[in-house]
């Protein structure tokens, strides 16, 4: 599946398609079952030429069985996620994260998140060149972009729009590039979902790199309004050259 963005971009990184599935890809990279492990790490992975597999067995951690639309994992969580997040629970728990300042906050967050199981049995990152459109549907792109790069994705995601169609919401990482942006795609005009953000996800990608997310269908507007926007422009020009 090409990406005339990626290449007009000069992307450090390859896309990556998110897909729901019921066939296990061979050889992918997957965690083991029950171990703890980063799924914004494996999207990492991902952007740099693997298949990652993910399943309710294997997802990493209770927040990227989450973002990865695995079910309401948070039920589970040791002394509650609403206080990981904010306050912490005392001794013997997990510390408090302090990205809330209450745990009456955090619970806000979490009762406002998409959260959802999907019926499928893995979820798949792989890269966006590598998906055979013909055999698979991603549900979400994820683009990994610089400042200069983000700032043309927000434009363009905006070119064929009277209002705004671009969010930068506080989530986990995986909640931003997966969770979020396919919540995105019932939405008749779907957003954007600018990420990483996380502050625990940030060592796994590169210092300059933040996300950006997009259901299928945004994605194919966005590649569709490509020629005669700004791209082909003498002010995008003069931002390219430093590409």
């Amino acid at each position: 599946m090409k990406s005339e963005l990626a290449s007009r971009l000069k992307l450090r990184y390859s896309p990556v398609a998110v897909l729901f599935t019921n066939e296990k890809p061979e050889k992918a990279l997957e965690f083991a079952e029950q171990k703890w492990g980063c799924v914004a790490a494996m999207l990492t992975a991902a952007t740099k030429g693997r298949t990652v597999v993910f399943s309710r067995k294997t997802f990493g951690c209770l927040g990227g069985g989450v973002g990865l639309g695995l079910g309401n994992l948070y039920s589970g969580f040791p002394g509650g996620i609403t206080n990981f997040l904010s306050t912490g629970s005392g001794e013997g728990y997990p510390p408090g994260e302090a990205y809330k300042k209450t745990p009456a906050m955090a619970q806000s967050f979490v009762d406002h998140l998409p959260i959802t199981d999907i019926p499928e049995q893995y979820v798949v990152f792989k890269p966006l060149a590598e998906v055979d459109e013909d055999k698979e549907k991603p549900e979400v792109i994820v683009f990994y972009v610089n400042p200069d790069q983000l700032s043309a994705m927000v434009v363009l995601a905006n070119y064929g729009r009277s209002e705004s169609s671009v969010k930068i919401p506080f989530a986990a990482g995986c909640h931003s590039t997966c969770l979020l942006p396919w919540s995105e795609a019932a939405q008749e005009k779907p957003n954007a979902i600018v990420g990483m953000i996380d502050i625990s996800a940030r060592p796994v990608i590169d210092a300059d790199l933040l996300s950006f997310s997009m259901p299928l269908s945004l994605f194919k507007e966005m590649e569709s309004n490509a020629h005669g926007s700004f791209l082909d422009k003498e002010a995008w020009n003069k931002v390219a050259k430093r590409l």
